[in-house]
């Protein structure tokens, strides 16, 4: 979970998540969002890999990245579980997403 955190610690990689939750995208579109070097977006997408929050798939020259919203889902439990907040991780895994009954807690 550290790892997910890390990543996500930083506005650049958040924003990365935020473009591909609308639809996978080459490192080019990605780079198309932000005024960095391709290299220094190259790191940000290692940092997003190692936390297993993105999937790289290289087809030829071209590197097609994609969400992987599970594992922000996961994470995102996990956290919120060790504050008490909503179901412990474990019972939501279990259940399937349309079980999955709201949070008690009252906004």
């Amino acid at each position: 979970m550290n790892l997910v955190f890390k990543a996500l610690a930083d506005p650049t990689r958040r924003r990365v998540l935020q473009l591909l939750r609308e639809r996978p995208m080459t490192a080019g579109e990605l780079a198309d969002h932000f005024p960095v070097s391709k290299a220094t977006l190259s790191g940000h997408f290692a940092v997003l890999r190692e936390a297993d929050l993105i999937a790289a798939d290289k087809q030829g020259a071209t590197i097609i990245y994609q969400l992987r919203l599970s594992v922000l889902e996961d994470a995102l439990l996990a956290f919120a579980d060790s504050f008490g907040i909503g179901f412990p991780a474990a019972e939501l895994s279990m259940a399937s997403p349309m079980k999955r009954r709201p949070s008690s807690r009252k906004a």
